[in-house]
């Protein structure tokens, strides 16, 4: 599932600092934290600092690819720890480019929330630290609709005729009526993938737009009674209209993932593990996940967590489960690419 970077990620408030040249490691007092701009509030940082004594150096990348490039130069050195995405933290780990968690200094392990553990990218929870999670979520105006939308199959009703706005990733969308049909969002079969086609141009007369950017806006401006949003779309929809109802899909939950790791020669990697258990704390974590508006993945900080739309409800957290989209094979990648064409061609 694509992570969206919410606006808040280009807020002011970390003090970024240039990563020193390859082969020249921080000093023992020092950490080196390796991810986008912008992903913990400075008072985090310096709270760290200052219970431990252990400088932050914090080095911005661009991409997940980068990183996984410029790790792979260091053969897993010259970084302490790094927070990336789902699917190239798979890449490190079957690289060999990650260390085990070390739980005996890791001791807030127990956490984490276990609704975001045991993914396809580190299936045992030997390697990583979930940091946030995006979970893209249907969000109506009860005022608009005259029904309880409590899934994924309610936005093929008769009565949403060309009100329904989603957003443009195509994996997502296929995934998603995947999920509606029972089956997996990374099904892999042709002629099931061809079935979820047909399911898809059902839906057509229904769609309003499909828009990647500000999708949300459709359901404020009135022009969409319903909308598939991802995370950072709901919370600004929730913000501006608190009375929008929020749909966690009876279905199943389609989420992406970031985590943090610490690279397999880690120059300091007991001030890593370190920087990972200071941030599992409970307050800590709530200070984070209320910065950077990913959902929390800290279970032990819902409660602190001062917006409560960042936190998924109990009863969906033990009972929904979730899934998030892989890599699958060329031909399926093919087939799910020729019913997405044709679904956005029933569309115009």
């Amino acid at each position: 599932m694509e992570l969206r970077r919410p606006a808040a990620l280009v807020m002011t408030g970390i003090l970024a600092l240039a990563l020193p040249p390859a082969g020249v490691f921080a000093a023992e007092d020092e950490l080196v934290l390796y991810t986008w701009e912008a992903m913990f509030p400075q008072e985090v940082l310096d709270g760290f600092t200052e219970e431990t004594g252990i400088k932050v150096i914090y080095s911005n990348v661009d991409t997940d690819e980068t990183m996984l490039e410029k790790l792979a130069m260091a053969k897993g050195g010259d970084y302490d720890v790094v927070v990336a995405d789902d699917y190239i933290i798979e890449q490190v780990v079957k690289e060999g480019l990650a260390a085990e968690i070390d739980r005996d200094i890791v001791t807030n392990f127990g956490n984490i929330n276990s609704l975001y553990q045991g993914q396809f990218y580190d299936p045992e929870d030997l390697y990583t630290v979930p940091y946030g999670a995006g979970i893209p979520l249907i969000v109506y105006d009860p005022e608009e609709v005259d029904f309880e939308i409590k899934g994924y199959n309610d936005l093929w009703n008769e009565s949403l005729e060309d009100s329904v706005a989603l957003t443009a990733n195509y994996r997502v969308i296929c995934g998603i009526t995947n999920l509606a049909l029972g089956k997996s969002m990374n099904e892999e079969d042709v002629a099931s993938i061809e079935e979820t086609g047909e399911k898809l141009i059902e839906l057509a007369p229904n769609v309003r737009m499909i828009q990647d950017d500000n999708t949300q806006n459709a359901l404020l401006n009135g022009e969409a009674a319903a909308a598939f949003l991802y995370t950072s779309q709901v919370t600004t929809a929730l913000a501006e209209n608190p009375d929008l109802k929020v749909v966690y899909p009876e279905e199943g939950l389609g989420f992406g993932i970031m985590a943090m790791f610490v690279p397999s020669t880690a120059p300091n990697s007991e001030a890593a593990y370190r920087f990972i258990n200071y941030i599992l704390e409970p307050e800590v974590s709530a200070q984070c996940f209320d910065y950077i508006g990913y959902y929390c993945t800290t279970r032990a900080a819902d409660e602190y967590v001062q917006n409560q739309d960042l936190v998924v409800p109990d009863e969906v957290a033990s009972g929904a489960g979730g899934e998030i989209i892989q890599n699958i094979s060329q031909e399926a990648e093919e087939a799910y690419s020729r019913i997405w064409t044709a679904f956005k061609d029933a569309c115009d």
